[in-house]
């Protein structure tokens, strides 16, 4: 049957056979507030009626500007539902970015926190919002006089927008990338297909999306959640290591994902005190939106034997697109052959392509080796940017998203990403990867991160650069992380210069923010 694959599919799914599943939040007293994925369908389809009252027409886009919570669960439902567009602003962003954003999507309403109101004041006059909705106030006068059984399936075509979401703008002006009813239906099944390390996410999982809601759709987990009856946990505004694992402790979480900057802070915690907290429930921690060294990946399993799978994917992609994976014999291979390939991006989800080609569009060997950048498409994949015909290049004639990351691929299909195009190190006509030298560098005992920046070398063009940030206590100098380096690595790789720092500089999404490190040492040293 060619039927429409919309989302209140999924919510009369959810309603139907899951309702007593749990949603858990974390509240900003930090208590924990209990709630069912029936209560929190049922608050979907009484905000799709509000919305409705309130004069919105279909395919209006409804903005949200919060944490992880309960209520914005309801808002990825309710808003997509009532045939009205998905918006999440995200909130690490400067005023005048989400001034820009909210505009240029044509934002009618917003729900926000009541905490971040007076962020949304500093650039709501500038937008065409009409309706400001706070959660702990009017969203909940909203809900009790709209009925929720007045809800009627909009019988909406699939490939109208659900949700959209726009890019970090670290190279330009933000753009808007829109996510179809069809798109998100596919992007959820194929989460739930990949299996990843062969224990993949079931009924019987407690999910906790550390990853934000306010970017990349939480990574598509509180829709897959919905498609298998799986608990939610919500943590709030509280994502520092200590409050986290109280969550995983406390509410039994088996699955969770984050960052890699996440996961090293709750590495640290659990070494320095590992009999504190019981873990035993927790399944898999999923790894994504930079590369994770594998010495983290080992850490956590080798020391407190937890599995980290690593992902890939970007907000263009929906935006999961491989996932570590260990097929035939490699699920019995060796412990070290084993983290040698779930450090690496792992193999595209169900449905998903991937090629790598070079500078004049040929297409690269699978050899662990060429670098080029990859090319992406499948069906939960963006063919373009909203309302921004300028941004075209970004796809080739035949169709497929160019991704600004440069990869090799493995003969086996592995991913492994090498850098970002952007950030790649051109040194005397010959590519360095910052990423691999970041990685390598982060399983020095005394190093808590590190970020690799090209810098300007009148003899080389560019040369490499790191910096550093100390584990507290530790002690290292740059002859010392240099000796480290060099047996893994050619000498012309090695960084020139060691700038040790208080702290890296990140983006709104937790990644190390080039850029500003390249602003502070663009200077040329006489002496390394």
């Amino acid at each position: 049957m060619d039927t429409q694959l919309t989302l209140p599919l999924l919510l009369r799914r959810v309603e139907r056979y899951f309702a007593d599943s749990p949603i858990v939040t974390r509240m900003p007293d930090r208590s924990f507030a209990r709630s069912t994925h029936g209560e929190a369908a049922r608050r979907a389809r009484a905000l799709a009626v509000a919305l409705q009252g309130l004069g919105l027409a279909r395919g209006d886009r409804v903005a949200t500007l919060c944490w992880n919570h309960q209520v914005h669960h309801e808002a990825y439902f309710g808003i997509p539902c009532g045939g009205f567009v998905l918006h999440t602003l995200n909130l690490r962003l400067h005023p005048g970015d989400l001034a820009y954003i909210a505009t240029h999507a044509g934002d009618r309403a917003v729900i926000v926190d009541r905490s971040l109101k007076p962020l949304l004041d500093l650039f709501v006059g500038d937008t065409p919002i009409e309706h400001v909705i706070v959660v702990e106030d009017d969203y909940e006068q909203l809900l009790a006089a709209a009925d929720p059984d007045a809800w009627r399936d909009p019988e909406l075509d699939e490939n109208e927008a659900a949700a959209m979401c726009y890019t970090s703008g670290t190279t330009g002006r933000p753009k808007g990338v829109l996510y179809s009813h069809r798109s998100t239906i596919l992007h959820t099944l194929g989460v739930i297909a990949a299996q990843p390390l062969g224990v993949g996410i079931s009924g019987q999982d407690t999910i906790l999306p550390v990853v934000p809601m306010f970017h990349a759709n939480a990574w598509g987990y509180p829709y897959v959640a919905a498609a298998l009856g799986a608990g939610l946990v919500y943590p709030g505004p509280f994502l520092d290591p200590e409050s986290l694992l109280e969550d995983f402790v406390e509410q039994g979480v088996t699955w969770t994902a984050g960052v890699p900057t996440i996961w090293l802070g709750i590495l640290a915690m659990l070494d320095a005190d590992p009999g504190r907290w019981d873990l035993s429930r927790l399944k898999g921690m999923l790894v994504g939106g930079s590369a994770a060294p594998r010495s983290m990946i080992a850490g956590f399993k080798q020391r407190h034997g937890l599995a980290v799978v690593h992902g890939w994917g970007m907000t263009e992609t929906s935006p999961v697109a491989s996932t570590a994976q260990l097929p035939g014999d490699l699920a019995t291979a060796d412990e070290e052959t084993q983290f040698d390939y779930i450090a690496m991006q792992g193999l595209p989800l169900p449905l998903v392509e991937l090629r790598n080609r070079d500078a004049d569009g040929n297409e690269l060997p699978w050899d662990g080796e060429s670098m080029g950048e990859l090319e992406i498409r499948g069906p939960w994949v963006a063919a373009g940017y909203f309302d921004s015909p300028d941004a075209a290049e970004r796809w080739t004639d035949d169709g497929w998203f160019k991704t600004g990351d440069v990869v090799s691929l493995h003969p086996r299909g592995f991913v492994q990403i090498k850098d970002r195009s952007k950030d790649v190190i051109k040194s005397g006509g010959e590519w360095i990867s910052s990423v691999e030298l970041e990685n390598a560098l982060m399983a020095h005992p005394a190093v808590a991160e590190a970020a690799v920046i090209a810098v300007p070398d009148p003899k080389w063009d560019e040369r490499p650069l790191a910096a550093i940030v100390l584990r507290e206590g530790a002690s290292a100098t740059g002859e010392e992380l240099r000796e480290f380096l060099a047996p893994q690595f050619a000498k012309w790789w090695l960084p020139d210069r060691f700038e040790f720092v208080a702290e890296i500089p990140k983006t709104s999404v937790g990644k190390f923010r080039k850029t500003e490190l390249r602003e502070m040492f663009a200077q040329p040293v006489s002496e390394p």
